[in-house]
């Protein structure tokens, strides 16, 4: 690490992962300042513990800065970063001051394709509910700590790693879960098999007497585990009979699951949860795994687990009433992340309609996986697709959200409707809108702003008795 007392600029602080690790750095006792296109929660959260922050990129920004740390979307000619390099000024990666932060501690990361950010926070529950005062670092908001990140001062450091452009290979674990590894960022990959080249480096890393918890039902993850030295400490977790520990006889109802965790032949108990779906049990058995390994008893951590809150934008309920109609927002993006949400969702409220509003995420994850975003919403009896949020991308020519609306109405057939603007889409929805549906927002864009404009609509109908949805 660099000395405190000195200044760290942060190109491109809004993200999650830059606020989480610029937020450490301010409980730390660094001056941080920071620039960004748009403020946000983040960004507001930065000020008041005393960042500064500006909008926009200009070169002025930088001047007084020790070190400067940009994140993967911004690009060599940004302004800020020229006059960083005219001036002499360190310039370094996200991933590589998160790791200059982890090499104080013992360090717990997180990778995998899908489950993330929950399996990391369930993790970092884990180690506050035991008192060991973790360091955490998370892609999202978690309700438990009101935050992405928080300084610890335990031995532990809990982060989320970023494979999205390979930067999760400057980290350098003790312990690595591997959720899971599907076709996703091909942008940068290109194809599986890169994917894959890049997870087997990075548990590589890990030292001979660090530990390996992955996810045996992902095909993928388990050739990466079986191409790694036999000497390193393997820990495997599933649905599977073959993983050693495993969840047996999952029941779901609304926002709830129950299952038996065993771990090889031996019957550890029973695990409630209180957030819902196959995928929550799956990143609940990467936490129980990890905490075991860690010297932790199942007990405790069955008991953790079933107060855990949930991450937000990942199936969180933003409007209830009455228990007729339910909002709710998810972070979903990728097609095998919209199934087992939408899977979940159907699982939990079998009796209710599921109207599902997608924002896709990108030109080039639009492009690359259009035909599996046709099969995604199987289980949504009404599709609604937004335009594209493109992040930082540049539009792909020919390429746009009505392939994604094309592809799954020649799938599914119909009820599927594309709608490009919010507005449009929320008059759309309280017209349709009727007692015993559930409408889910789901992308890594804005789309969240639908659900919260339509619950003002709905409120004002209840209030003034016009219940005609």
């Amino acid at each position: 690490m660099i000395n405190t007392g000195k200044r760290i600029h942060f190109i491109g602080i809004g993200g999650a992962g830059m606020s989480g690790i610029a937020s450490i750095l301010l409980e730390l006792g660094y001056q941080i300042s920071g620039s960004d296109l748009q403020s946000n929660v983040s960004t507001k959260r930065l000020i008041n513990k005393g960042a500064l922050i500006y909008k926009g990129h200009n070169e002025s920004h930088v001047v007084g800065a020790n070190l400067v740390v940009i994140s993967s979307a911004i690009n060599e000619k940004n302004k800020e970063v020229l006059a960083a390099r005219e001036n002499n000024i360190e310039i370094i990666p996200r991933a590589e001051m998160l790791s200059r932060i982890m090499n104080q501690k013992y360090r717990i990361t997180v990778s995998g394709t899908h489950g993330k950010t929950t399996t990391t926070s369930m993790i970092s529950m884990l180690l506050e509910g035991m008192h060991m005062d973790p360091t955490i670092a998370i892609g999202g908001e978690v309700n438990d700590i009101g935050g992405n990140a928080k300084l610890g001062r335990g031995d532990y450091v809990v982060v989320e790693a970023d494979e999205s452009d390979g930067s999760f290979l400057l980290l350098n674990p003790n312990i690595v879960i591997i959720t899971n590894i599907e076709n996703d960022h091909l942008d940068y990959f290109t194809n599986l098999e890169r994917t894959m080249d890049s997870f087997r480096l990075f548990v590589e890393k890990i030292p001979v007497e660090g530990h390996i918890v992955y996810g045996w039902d992902c095909p993928n993850t388990r050739m990466v585990a079986e191409r790694i030295d036999a000497q390193k400490h393997f820990v495997s977790y599933g649905f599977h009979q073959d993983a050693q520990m495993r969840a047996v006889n999952p029941c779901f109802s609304r926002n709830t699951s129950i299952s038996e965790i065993y771990f090889k032949q031996h019957k550890l108990g029973s695990l409630k949860l209180n957030i819902p779906g196959y995928h929550n049990v799956s990143n609940a058995l990467a936490a129980i795994t990890t905490g075991m390994e860690l010297g932790l008893k199942f007990q405790d951590i069955a008991e953790i687990l079933f107060h855990f809150r949930g991450v937000k934008r990942r199936q969180e309920i933003v409007f209830q009433l009455n228990d007729e109609i339910m909002i709710i927002d998810d972070y979903g993006h990728h097609p095998s992340e919209i199934k087992a949400t939408l899977l979940a969702i159907r699982q939990g409220w079998p009796e209710h309609r599921i109207i599902t509003v997608f924002q896709p995420h990108r030109y080039s994850r639009t492009k690359l996986l259009l035909e599996y975003f046709g099969s995604a919403f199987q289980d949504s009896h009404l599709v609604i697709v937004n335009d594209i949020y493109p992040a930082n991308e540049t539009p792909i020519p020919n390429i746009s959200a009505k392939l994604i609306y094309q592809e799954i109405k020649r799938q599914q057939g119909e009820n599927v409707y594309y709608l490009p603007g919010k507005k449009k889409t929320v008059t759309f929805l309280k017209d349709i809108i009727s007692p015993g549906d559930i409408v889910i927002t789901m992308g890594a864009g804005d789309v969240w702003k639908v659900g919260r404009e339509l619950a003002k609509k709905i409120k004002c109908l209840d209030a003034n008795k016009g219940m005609d949805y």
